[in-house]
């Protein structure tokens, strides 16, 4: 199998400027480079730069994908935006974990799947997960949550290790969510399990007239260092920190009704359970759905057979000149009228059949290939 290798880094807050274009281009001649981005891919050879480097320096998000069965996601945000304390009570293993530098934190997701015979492109999966960082930024932790998970999945956590805070809104997840615990592969039924503590996720959403006034209140030299923060450089970070803010202040504390938190067993052996019990629920429907079409083929069968009642005769007759032609098609024909003439004899308990077999057998013990296949077709 041919070697499948997808690197894809995207500048968010920020665009690259020229200078910082042209360095990027010294680390290859075939990428696809923009004011937003850097795109590769590696059919043979590897990447030259350093990915945790250019988060730090130049991007925001990173996703890498190898059709031996890596997958890898990195979100770059500042700490205003995102608390590092918190980070890391979440991304503790070698498949979620935090570094922060100069400010900044990076979250780090990674699976692996040695065993996956799976192809799949990079194009586009960025872009399905990148809201990812944006929900992270106005203070929504299910990220977070599901890199915890992806630990506890990967057998890199204790049982006994007690799980974080689980966040509202697991039951729900935004469909930058879904692509994001689908790109790294966590079970379905460990996240059903785990939603289960997660209370509805609350509504997050400022109105237009409430944001208004909240923008209002903010001093003249606030608003104009936003504004021109980001039509000089770009940055629109300082809008997510003032959303984050505005957010945190109305929103309820959630610790209040905190339910009791599992150990990574409970999740685990919930997991399992509910996968038994589906493959069960799944059984019993195949086994209705098998029995129905046997009862339909029964009564199809029943009403075919009492279309043919009354011409035996004709049917025998039918089976010694097809037996006569000698050609193996023509003997398999036989064999079907057979099975209905066997099937017809069965209503009638005459006991006909098996002597008339019989009969067959010695008309034509001359022709082997007849009578082969008329043992394999279970006419004794």
């Amino acid at each position: 199998m041919s070697e499948y290798q997808y690197y894809e880094f995207q500048a968010i807050d920020k665009p690259l400027d020229a200078e910082q274009m042209a360095e990027l281009r010294s680390y290859s001649t075939r990428a696809r480079i923009t004011p937003a981005s850097f795109i590769n891919e590696y059919n043979w050879g590897n990447f030259k730069g350093n990915a945790d480097r250019w988060m730090e320096k130049y991007f925001d998000a990173f996703l890498y994908l190898a059709n031996w069965g890596t997958h890898v996601l990195k979100l770059r945000l500042a700490a205003g935006l995102l608390d590092p304390k918190i980070a890391k009570q979440y991304c503790t293993s070698d498949s979620a974990f935090v570094r922060v530098k100069d400010g900044q934190v990076v979250l780090t997701f990674a699976s692996d799947d040695e065993g996956s015979d799976e192809w799949a492109e990079g194009e586009g999966e960025l872009s399905s997960m990148i809201s990812v960082r944006a929900e992270l930024a106005r203070g929504d932790l299910r990220a977070l949550y599901l890199g915890w998970l992806l630990g506890a999945q990967s057998g890199e956590l204790d049982d006994d290790d007690i799980e974080p805070v689980v966040p509202p809104g697991l039951a729900q997840l935004t469909a930058s969510l879904e692509s994001l615990a689908d790109f790294l592969r966590i079970d379905s039924d460990l996240r059903c399990i785990a939603a289960q503590s997660s209370r509805s996720f609350p509504d997050r959403q400022l109105q237009r007239e409430e944001f208004a006034a909240r923008v209002a209140s903010l001093p003249a030299s606030v608003k104009d260092d936003l504004i021109t923060n980001f039509l000089v450089d770009g940055d629109r970070s300082a809008f997510d920190n003032l959303v984050q803010k505005f957010l945190k202040e109305r929103s309820v504390d959630l610790n209040e009704t905190e339910p009791n938190r599992r150990t990574v067993g409970e999740l685990l052996r919930g997991a399992q359970d509910l996968a038994e019990e589906r493959e069960r629920t799944e059984a019993q429907r195949r086994a209705r759905e098998e029995a129905r079409r046997e009862r339909a083929t029964a009564r199809a069968r029943e009403k075919y057979l009492d279309s043919l009642a009354g011409s035996e005769p004709r049917l025998w007759a039918a089976v010694q000149t097809l037996i006569a032609t000698t050609r193996p098609k023509s003997y398999d024909e036989a064999l079907k009228v057979l099975a209905d003439l066997r099937d017809l004899e069965s209503r009638t308990k005459s006991g006909e059949f098996a002597t008339r077999v019989q009969m067959l057998r010695r008309a034509n013990a001359s022709k082997p290939a007849f009578i082969k296949r008329l043992g394999e077709a279970g006419f004794s």
